[in-house]
């Protein structure tokens, strides 16, 4: 579950979010699109606890939370695998053969001794959906997650993401993300979600 109610949030003299109202119910998909800097980011780092909201309330139960919010950032001198397994040590046990059926699914090889430094745009996009969805989050949250994305790869994200009904799931994106059954539509607009 999780309830937000007369969020409101600004940048100095610009009103980012207003008297913003959501409810969500387990295991749904959510789709909210938006024009770049309307708010979004900022959206999903408050549902996310890394931003405070400036008013309102945020009731929910989920306790873990995989996000992917704006730019995917790495340890830049090493590989994949240990990029993934850092972040496992941190929270939890790491599932090889889950993540490596993810990185297979992405055409990505996660033995690769090719450091992150050196991965494409694309190829760090990639990595990015891996570490937001690869542990057994309650609720996911993906930023612009088919940004440097090829064709293939955003059908590969679209079949992973349509396959992980036990999961509450909010997708922000500017682009239109098509072959995902949501269960709901938003679009944020002068700082308030309006239903599509």
């Amino acid at each position: 579950m999780l309830i937000l109610e007369n969020i409101k949030k600004s940048y100095k003299d610009l009103t980012v979010l207003e008297n913003l109202n959501l409810e969500l119910n387990d295991h749904s998909i959510i789709y909210i699109k938006g024009k770049n800097g309307c708010g979004k980011s900022t959206l999903l780092k408050i549902i996310s606890g890394i931003l405070k909201a400036d008013g309102g309330s945020i009731k929910t139960n989920y306790k873990n939370i995989g996000a992917l919010i704006e730019n995917p950032s790495f340890i830049e001198d090493q590989t994949l695998i240990k990029n993934l397994k850092f972040l496992f040590n941190i929270k939890s046990n790491f599932n090889y053969e889950y993540v490596k059926e993810l990185a297979d699914a992405f055409d990505l090889e996660i033995d690769s001794k090719i450091k992150m430094k050196n991965y494409s745009v694309g190829m760090r996009q990639k990595v990015g959906i891996i570490q937001a969805i690869m542990e057994d989050q309650d609720l996911i949250l993906l930023d612009e997650p088919t940004r440097g994305l090829d064709d293939e790869s955003i059908l590969t994200f679209t079949n992973i993401i349509s396959n992980m009904k036990a999961k509450t799931i909010i997708i922000c994106s500017h682009d239109e993300i098509e072959d995902i059954n949501f269960d709901k539509k938003f679009e944020l607009v002068n700082g308030k979600l309006e239903k599509i």
